[in-house]
């Protein structure tokens, strides 16, 4: 394959790419648990606005009333008692919406512990534009598909010159196809938000040649 059509098609998928990232509902489970994820700075919002509404969206109709509660006793805690109360509203909330999700819940975890990607996404929603995410996202995998291919392209000229050069290949060869396919099984919707089978399980002939899953 030839870098002209790498580049192709990564630029081809990768508007894809951010349409899934925006689309698929299990996103929100990626960086729901932070404090200053989206769950959380609503809930923030409707503790001012002292109006439950902007949380509401972020959990089912069969736990509304959980959440309601809890959101009562925030707002009525007063003093030093306060923000336990908030932060035990927040917790609440967010274990509440990741169960919706089929997410686990090990604890809200601190600020900044957002993958860069996530929190493109997130300033490309609130700034109107994702053009930021596009370039973020499609440096990344230009620079992934070409270093796996130039492994792979270095390796494929020796191949067939003994049995330890053609071990190499097929090391390089796989984590290249398994790393492209996965890429393009995101970019066209056909591998759901981390549930994508490992690839040695789908490709049985290259299982027993130890490459890396993706």
């Amino acid at each position: 394959m030839k870098r002209t059509d790498i580049f192709k098609i990564t630029l081809a998928g990768i508007a894809a790419i951010v349409a899934v990232t925006f689309g698929a509902p299990r996103n929100a489970a990626a960086h729901c648990d932070t404090l200053d994820g989206p769950v959380v700075q609503d809930a923030h919002k409707a503790l001012e606005a002292k109006d439950i509404t902007p949380v509401l969206k972020w959990v089912k109709a069969k736990d509304e009333k959980t959440v309601k509660a809890a959101f009562n006793k925030a707002l009525a805690a007063k003093g030093a008692n306060a923000e336990a109360a908030h932060h035990k509203f927040f917790a609440t909330l967010v274990k509440i919406h990741r169960a919706g999700e089929g997410a686990p819940f090990t604890g809200l975890k601190p600020a900044g512990e957002v993958e860069p990607a996530v929190a493109e996404a997130d300033k490309a929603l609130a700034g109107g534009s994702a053009d930021a995410l596009v370039k973020l996202v499609t440096d990344d995998v230009t620079a992934g598909i070409n270093k796996r291919y130039e492994r792979a392209a270095a390796a494929y000229k020796h191949k067939d010159e003994s049995v330890v050069q053609g071990r190499e290949f097929v090391e390089a060869y796989v984590e290249f196809t398994h790393y492209v396919e996965k890429l393009h099984m995101d970019a066209t919707g056909k591998g759901a938000h981390g549930e994508h089978k490992e690839p040695a399980k789908e490709h049985g002939g290259h299982a027993g040649h130890g490459a890396d899953k993706h």
